[in-house]
């Protein structure tokens, strides 16, 4: 049987996981659904996912690839992976791709959503920042506005994980508030590790109005310098992991 192209869309719960990557003695989401792979067809392939998203981050949409020889049929990955794999991981599609697919290097774009509430909950605290301040939201959207076209993001990047090019390009960079939450969409051809993070450190930072409990080291001219100048210095603001999606990925 000819070599086949297998494309997965995966949601899951990161709470759990040291990541997506697999490492050494850490449970992963790509080493959980690698061993699924393992389970179903006795084979050990190369998984490639779309993002490397960081420890506690959720995905609702990352894609994922692999190339087998095996002949089960492509849409039946889905419930024979899920078989295999840990409630906090689903398969929510698979399908035969071209060869030539890639998951992360056919992709053209990455969407990315942060949430954060004012309130402690007993239910959500692992699927969102909590976080009492108060918040100027005009400064908020003047910040992610800042954030839109190519820049190189090179701050807002953990400094082992840096590249000789950082330029990315941001589509879209919006704050809303939806019912109790404040929620943050980004969506750009590449990210940086930890690049949304920081950003969303950044910002909130800028934003929060009580400035004797939390003094406010950057403000939106010292923002705006940085993505427009960008140096060596990291950006000392990151927010945590547990309120970061990865929403989809477009190809």
């Amino acid at each position: 049987m000819a070599e086949r192209n297998i494309k997965l869309l995966i949601e899951y719960k990161g709470t759990s996981f040291a990541g997506w990557q697999i490492q050494k003695e850490q449970s992963t989401v790509q080493g959980a659904i690698s061993d699924a792979i393992f389970s179903v067809t006795g084979s050990r392939v190369t998984l490639t996912g779309a993002g490397r998203t960081d420890s506690g981050v959720h995905a609702l949409g990352q894609v994922a690839n692999f190339r087998i020889d095996h002949r089960l049929e492509p849409e039946r990955y889905r419930d024979a992976l899920n078989f295999y794999l840990p409630d906090d991981i689903r398969i929510r599609a698979s399908e035969e791709v071209p060869t030539d697919f890639n998951a992360r290097f056919s992709a053209t774009f990455r969407r990315y959503r942060y949430l954060i509430a004012a309130e402690k909950s007993a239910l959500y605290r692992d699927y969102r920042w909590e976080l009492p301040d108060r918040l100027d939201s005009d400064k908020l959207r003047q910040a992610a506005n800042i954030v839109l076209g190519e820049h190189d993001f090179t701050p807002f990047c953990v400094m082992a994980s840096r590249q000789e090019d950082n330029r990315c390009t941001i589509y879209h960079s919006r704050w809303r508030a939806i019912g109790p939450l404040l929620v943050y969409e980004i969506r750009g051809n590449r990210f940086l590790h930890s690049m949304v993070r920081s950003l969303v450190g950044a910002m909130i930072n800028i934003a929060t109005i009580d400035r004797d409990n939390h003094p406010a080291n950057l403000t939106l001219t010292s923002f705006t310098d940085i993505i427009n100048v960008p140096s060596e210095t990291r950006i000392p603001f990151t927010a945590p992991a547990h309120g970061l999606y990865l929403v989809a990925v477009g190809y």
